[in-house]
This record gives structure tokens, sequence and C-alpha cells, in this order.
């Protein structure tokens, strides 16, 4: 999977992040039947500005999740790492996206005018 750049403006919650779930072959992840959680954290200071944010699976069978933004998560400018965190049904342990020699995802919070 690809490192993706996410740029938002300060304080928007619209485009929602929308993002495909894929294995180190670059194969989309069905995860049908999954919980699947969302964390931000910022890159210069560490600190998480997402904990476990809720996701909305999309298309499941294709690993199409969406990240809906709320009030405070674009408040502050900067990079920030991020990752999706999914819980299978079953016996399966959890597994996290990207996985691959990406690391994080990566969002952009660029600074408003005013």
């Amino acid at each position: 999977m690809a490192r993706v750049i996410f740029d938002m403006k300060q304080g928007d919650l619209k485009p929602a992040l929308q993002v495909t779930l894929k294995d180190g072959d670059g194969v989309a992840v069905n995860v049908t039947g999954a919980t699947v959680k969302f964390s931000m954290r910022n890159q210069a200071t560490r600190a998480l500005k997402i904990n476990e944010g809720t996701v909305t699976l999309v298309t499941a069978a294709s690993g199409i999740v969406r990240y809906d933004w709320v009030a405070g998560d674009t408040d502050t400018p900067g990079l920030y790492d991020a990752e999706f965190e999914v819980t299978y049904a079953g016996p399966a342990g959890p597994e996290t996206f990207p996985n691959n020699d990406e690391h994080f995802f990566t969002v952009r919070v660029n600074r408003e005018i005013a």
C-alpha cells in the first residue's frame, strides 16, 4: 500500500478520509464482519490526536473504509501519522494498516488563513 498523504484545512470536517485497506502485496483485504478503528498522532509532538475513532465499512469485501472527522480532529495544523486497526470476527487477532514497509498514512492539516 503506497503511503497516503491526505490534506485537510484546519477546522474542516470534510472530505472524510476514505481508503482501501491492502495487504503487503497490495491486495485489498476483506473486512466483512470486522471492527475497524482509526488512530492519528502528531508527528512532531507524538501526541495522540485520535484514539480508536469509529470507522465506517463502505465496501467491506473490497476493504474500503471511511473515517468521518469530528470536531477537534483537525483543529491543530501539522503532519500526523495515521493507521487503521482491524479486529476480525472470530479467533483472528487485530491487524494494522498500512502493514508493509510504509508504517503510517500521513495526514496533513494545513493552517487556515484567519
